[in-house]
């Protein structure tokens, strides 16, 4: 098993007639999944998809999803998956810088979008729903392997702090490796159901759909995120897994009343990614679900998981990030370059087999963030390492704590936000001078996004023009609020002191 679309198909008949997703009321076994994810990969090579051609997948989360991610594979072509909440500028300059040569959509999913593509000048093959076999197209075509595990398999777009979304590129093998690392950590069998809530554009998303698959267990697709609807789903599914961000696990600790009151005798674990839980929310879910083993993980998309707290450490270190995951080497550098002694700060770096091929065609970025391994020679076998971007410090018993971030990204709600990318839209109204875009520490989304402007003239309406930005801006990057300034802080070299901004607005 070397490709991602092996992850799905098996030779034993029994697991083929295994449950793989619950859409719905719609059920579908491994056996539909497997045909008709051959299904779609035939008509892609119709349209000319071949091994390195990318593939644009703009759906909502759904079994077609599910299909459209793995088909790619089998023609040894690139899943460029993207999250259906993004506005159409957005999707087609993910699906312009990508290159794709086919976009898998629904028609009319996405009012715009034709436009935005055309001005964005890139003309993608389009596929819609009704070419995605979901009443199913088995065929009889035979395929062979088109690429090895070192190929390229997907890539994911991410926000960076300056900046376009990039595109992170993962190979079969990171891919496979991430799979097998989760599952292996938390236990995952055929017998699991999980449900899942995360986009599968988000680097935790799709592995839950692929550590699901690889031991064919049973993934539920949600569509939605209210607090009494997720403990519905739980109980009518007898869902054992739940990964989610920390929005997710403030509804359900702090807003969600039947979380205490209903027994959930299947759910073994709960799981976290896309931001530190607050030690207060953890604990409230501790005591709504005694029986429930707690894992928290920290990772970056770069470099998929790095660190998880096992549930037996909670009480002896809420605050811990934990340690490395499985077949990883978490290690911690000093700004002059040494290894961090314990208690000192440095920046995170990852060592591993999910250490990403680096950003798509951004050479300079990649250099940046993939860097050879500090701490061995070039002529002894140095590797390429990720340095995360994260400060931290190290304790001696080797558990990690956040400190902060070395950039001036956002991360709310599980979404990492480029300030850059806010700020333009912002400028853009022509009503400000300066804006300045921070991330506030916020209980419920891990960083409230805030924008601090100064006027050019007499005060605009700050609420209209929220409203109006909503329209090329998905909901979690359009600020909380606009705060109106005489003049923002500057540093001692004249930059804006996006430090002090926050500062000044932190408990």
């Amino acid at each position: 098993m070397y490709l991602l679309h092996h992850l799905v198909t098996s030779d034993r008949s029994s697991d083929l007639e295994r449950t793989a997703i619950v859409d719905g009321g719609e059920t579908f076994s491994y056996r539909q999944f497997s045909d008709r994810i051959r299904g779609l990969a035939a008509h892609l090579r119709s349209t000319g998809v071949g091994r390195g051609d990318r593939v644009a997948i703009y759906l909502p989360k759904s079994f077609a999803e599910c299909i459209a991610i793995f088909s790619p594979s089998v023609l040894g072509a690139v899943v460029v998956p993207i999250n259906a909440m993004l506005k159409p500028q957005q999707v087609a300059h993910i699906v312009c810088d990508s290159g794709a040569k086919a976009l898998v959509t629904l028609p009319g999913f996405a009012s715009g979008l034709g436009d935005a593509l055309a001005a964005a000048d890139c003309a993608p093959h389009i596929i819609t729903a009704d070419d995605l076999t979901i009443e199913g197209r088995a065929t009889d075509q035979s395929f062979g392997d088109e690429a090895i595990g070192e190929d390229l398999a997907a890539i994911l777009y991410t926000s960076g702090s300056t900046g376009q979304p990039k595109g992170v590129m993962l190979s079969h093998r990171n891919m496979l490796a991430g799979t097998r690392i989760v599952r292996s950590f938390l236990s995952i069998t055929p017998e699991d159901r999980l449900l899942s809530l995360l986009p599968f554009s988000f680097d935790y998303g799709l592995n839950q759909l692929l550590t699901t698959v690889e031991q064919k267990a049973t993934l539920v697709l949600a569509h939605f995120q209210f607090g009494n609807d997720i403990v519905k789903a739980l109980v009518e599914h007898r869902i054992t897994g739940l990964a989610g961000v920390p929005t997710i696990w403030a509804i359900l600790a702090k807003a969600t009343p039947s979380l205490s009151k209903t027994e959930l005798p299947n759910l073994r674990y709960i799981t976290n990614s896309g931001g530190a839980v607050p030690t207060a929310t953890v604990k409230r879910l501790r005591d709504r679900l005694p029986k429930t083993q707690i894992f928290l993980m920290y990772g970056l998309t770069e470099a998929f998981r790095s660190t998880f707290l096992p549930p037996d450490e909670l009480d002896n270190r809420p605050t811990s990030m934990g340690k490395a995951i499985p077949e990883t080497e978490v290690f911690v550098i000093t700004k002059q370059g040494t290894l961090a002694g314990p208690d000192e700060p440095g920046i995170l770096v990852h060592r591993g087999p999910t250490v990403s091929l680096g950003y798509w065609n951004k050479p300079e970025e990649t250099a940046r963030v993939l860097r050879p391994n500090p701490l061995i020679a070039p002529t002894q076998g140095a590797d390429t390492v990720c340095f995360s971007g994260d400060l931290v410090t190290q304790d001696k018993d080797g558990y990690f704590y956040f400190v902060a971030r070395d950039d001036a990204m956002i991360k709310s709600a599980g979404f990492r936000i480029s300030p850059s990318e806010v700020e333009e839209v912002l400028m853009a109204e022509g009503v400000f001078s300066q804006i300045a875009v921070i991330g506030v520490p916020d209980e419920w989304v891990g960083q409230k996004v805030v924008a601090v402007a100064v006027a050019t003239g007499q005060a605009p309406d700050t609420k209209a023009i929220l409203k109006k930005i909503g329209d090329s801006l998905p909901g979690h990057m359009v600020p909380a609020r606009i705060e109106l300034v005489e003049a923002l802080p500057q540093t001692d070299n004249g930059k804006v002191d996006y430090k002090a901004l926050v500062a000044e607005r932190t408990p």
